[in-house]
């Protein structure tokens, strides 16, 4: 399948590379392709400037948002919540079409250091904001209530822990839902299905706590287990 990936950080590095070697063609897309090559990594967390992370990586494209978002007939997106609307109205209504857009990003707002706050709370969310904007694209929220290494290897933490989807069609919730079982593992009884995409407000407002917790814990590596 041919996968467009909205975004370069350690998240669409970590999906694009888990995909490559389940036999997808990735593209990912940026704002600038010549910015996003000129960025030099980060010592201090040992992250490759994507330059050298691409050279590492055949197979695997790089491309403006608009080129990886025709390119994907699924689309992911995991770019920051402070950016993701320009990130998608650079893909282009046209390129996004009606195909399922699986959203990882949350409205997180760093401008007062950490830890972040949520720029959209209680009434609205993220996901609903991309719905409004582009009412045919099948958006789908799911994966952003853990870490990167957890989203496409749930075995990398033990036991039986959860990941939700919420969007509106019931057809796009399948497709992502057998995206997540066959892509990364996650058992279907695993996945719990929240309900249209308003019910993205609820997944969205768990990072507060998430983020607490990954201090408390001095680790991301731990998801949430609904116990019933």
């Amino acid at each position: 399948m041919n996968i467009g990936i909205l975004g370069t950080g350690m998240v669409a590095r970590t999906f694009a590379q888990t995909l490559l070697a389940k036999g997808h063609i990735l593209k990912l897309g940026t704002r600038n392709v010549a910015d996003t090559l000129a960025k030099p990594g980060n010592t201090n967390t040992g992250l490759l400037s994507f330059a050298d992370w691409l050279q590492s990586q055949p197979g695997i494209e790089l491309g403006t948002f608009a080129e990886a978002a025709a390119f994907g007939e699924l689309l992911i997106n995991v770019t920051s919540g402070g950016a993701c609307m320009v990130a998608l109205e650079a893909a282009g209504e046209a390129n996004l079409g009606q195909k399922v857009l699986l959203d990882v990003a949350n409205p997180l707002d760093f401008s007062n250091g950490m830890p972040p706050t949520l720029s959209i709370v209680n009434d609205d969310s993220l996901g609903e904001a991309i719905q409004r904007r582009f009412p045919n694209v099948n958006v789908v929220k799911t994966l952003n209530t853990m870490t990167a290494a957890i989203m496409v290897n749930p075995t990398a933490v033990s036991g039986m822990h959860n990941v939700f989807v919420s969007g509106n069609g019931t057809a796009a919730k399948a497709t992502a839902s057998a995206f997540l079982t066959e892509q990364f593992g996650w058992p279907a009884t695993s996945i719990i299905d929240l309900g249209d995409i308003t019910t993205a407000r609820g997944s969205e407002q768990l990072l507060p706590i998430w983020i607490r917790l990954w201090g408390a814990l001095q680790t991301p590596m731990f998801n949430f287990a609904i116990v019933r």
